[in-house]
């Protein structure tokens, strides 16, 4: 069987009924790769977990960070921040065998290849911001208003940067770097856990929320860098749309109240590189 590239988001799995999910995924064939784009869980146990289950299982994992694993929750042992948390957790997917942002680009030669296989981590820098806003802290007043503030701006710590702008921005120069260096001949599959481009987020309920989803730094990017198709996360609205021809696939599992409604029954995972856009 040729192997697949596969993809899921969001997994969650400090609830338990995600983390059944995740004990149920398997690969339709042991070469088939998993893409893992953000937000396993919040503490440092539950990622090691879920990410050394899934390597036993695929051929290889690559990670891209969520905000979760960002968080620095107060029932967490692994009590570090920031720069310092990524670095720690850069240093777990590794021991694991699993592929990190800060990793050479893998080339999948399997089915829709050959693609290299780029995982990003470019934060959010407050530019998706709500209309008749013009600026960081407007944007952020008429979030409060709408009762839309995100739990990052409590637990999800910048340091040792004065912002998570500015963050952001150090992440968007340093993967811009290593996309720069990718062979021109190859197509990729860009891995973010935030979208590249605010469009998927125009369908949000409520749109304040964008403030917390991307940066406007990254909206050329798929066409930058000859991207095959772009895997995103984060706003658990798992769907196809296309932009200037190029696929962005959201593949969030969610939170149990999301999934449930939809009557799924396992974990969905995608193949990035099919054919057509059926879900």
């Amino acid at each position: 069987m040729t192997p697949r590239l596969l993809a899921t988001s969001d997994l969650h799995v400090t609830y338990r009924q995600n983390r059944d999910f995740v004990s149920a995924i398997e690969p339709g064939s042991p070469d088939d790769w998993l893409i893992v784009a953000g937000d396993v869980a919040e503490k440092f146990d539950d990622v090691e977990w879920a990410l050394d289950a899934l390597r036993k299982r695929f051929r290889r994992v690559v990670w891209s960070p969520g905000n979760h694993e960002l968080w620095t929750v107060k029932d967490d042992p692994v009590q570090s921040r920031g720069e310092v948390r990524y670095k720690q957790l850069v240093e777990l997917c590794r021991s694991l065998g699993v592929l990190t942002p800060e990793d050479e680009f893998a080339v999948f030669e399997g089915a829709g290849g050959p693609v290299a296989v780029a995982p990003l981590f470019t934060l959010y820098d407050y530019t998706f911001r709500p209309a008749g806003t013009t600026d960081k802290a407007s944007a952020l007043a008429a979030a409060q208003e709408a009762g839309v503030v995100c739990t990052d701006e409590y637990f999800l710590h910048p340091d040792p940067y004065p912002s998570r702008e500015a963050w952001s921005a150090a992440r968007v120069a340093e993967s811009e770097r290593r996309l720069d260096a990718v062979d021109t001949a190859l197509r990729t599959v860009l891995i973010n856990h935030w979208p590249l481009v605010r469009d998927p987020t125009f369908v949000l309920r409520y749109p304040e929320f964008a403030l917390w989803c991307g940066t406007e730094r990254t909206a050329d990017w798929h066409l930058r860098y000859r991207a095959a198709v772009a895997v995103y996360g984060h706003l658990h609205i798992p769907r196809t749309i296309r932009k200037d021809g190029v696929r962005f696939d959201e593949v969030s599992l969610g939170y149990p109240r999301e999934w449930q409604p939809r009557g799924w029954t396992r974990a969905p995972l995608l193949d990035v590189l099919r054919e057509g856009d059926a879900r």
